[in-house]
């Protein structure tokens, strides 16, 4: 597999720090986009940690199976968890500090989420733009049990409201994603200052107009910023150029 990428942080117009985080380690395909919460510094401490233990605890080897892969997954959020949780509790400053983490590994033809918050994943592809993970918010789960419409959802007064994250309790379930890859194909990873603030057929039209992937990443950014930037905004997009028949072999970044 080939691919290329580009990202980038923005503090947005209303906040006055940056407590998003982002990770890209192109030789091993792997990206986390992670918004901490917390003030004073806390969140910005929370995300940086999961980033940072998540790419430590996520060492998967050729050949492992599907379970493995996904247990490994697991098993790196669950321990970004554990060890900002335990921060949260010997650090008085730091107590209530949290954040959402969305963790990508490229696979052969593949890529596999792990995901706790609402930092989304959605994927173009053939001009169908879908997204992957699904928030875990107040919010959200009012669209599931069909008291809002995801149109009220989107200016609720709870919008931000999250019922999963990273760091606040002594344990977390993330969500597993696992889908197929094509050439062609376009994966965005993004906090809530994106999602939150632009619209998804807004994005799609991004996408599609075409540039180079840091061209794309600045304009949504932009675009947030436009409409309020009312949080910080985190963008990662992955251009898969090629993929080839499944071998067993790390994807190569171009």
């Amino acid at each position: 597999m080939r691919f290329s990428c580009a990202a980038r942080t923005d503090v947005g117009v209303v906040r006055s720090g940056n407590e998003d985080t982002y990770l890209m380690e192109n030789d091993r395909g792997l990206f986390v986009v992670a918004d901490g919460m917390g003030g004073h510094a806390a969140g910005e401490v929370a995300s940086e940690m999961a980033a940072t233990l998540v790419s430590q605890n996520f060492t998967p080897s050729r050949g492992m199976s599907d379970d493995e892969l996904m247990a490994q997954m697991v098993s790196a959020i669950r321990a970004a968890n554990g060890a900002i949780f335990d921060r949260t509790l010997s650090e008085q400053d730091k107590r209530g500090m949290g954040t959402t983490v969305t963790a990508m590994k490229l696979l052969p033809r593949r890529y596999l989420i792990g995901q706790v918050g609402d930092s989304r994943a959605y994927i173009l592809r053939g001009g169908t733009f879908t997204q992957i993970t699904k928030d875990h918010s107040y919010v959200q789960e009012q669209v599931d049990a069909g008291r809002l419409s995801p149109e009220e959802a989107r200016v609720h007064p709870y919008a931000n409201v999250i019922t999963r994250c990273v760091g606040s309790s002594g344990d977390v379930v993330p969500d597993l994603y696992v889908g197929t890859l094509e050439a062609g194909d376009l994966v965005l990873l993004a906090s809530d200052g994106l999602s939150g603030m632009v619209e998804d057929e807004d994005l799609q039209a991004i996408l599609e107009a075409g540039g180079s992937l840091e061209e794309l990443v600045d304009q949504m950014i932009a675009e947030a910023n436009r409409r309020g930037g009312l949080d910080n905004i985190t963008v990662i997009l992955v251009r898969i150029e090629e993929v080839s028949p499944p071998t067993g072999e790390m994807p190569v970044p171009r």
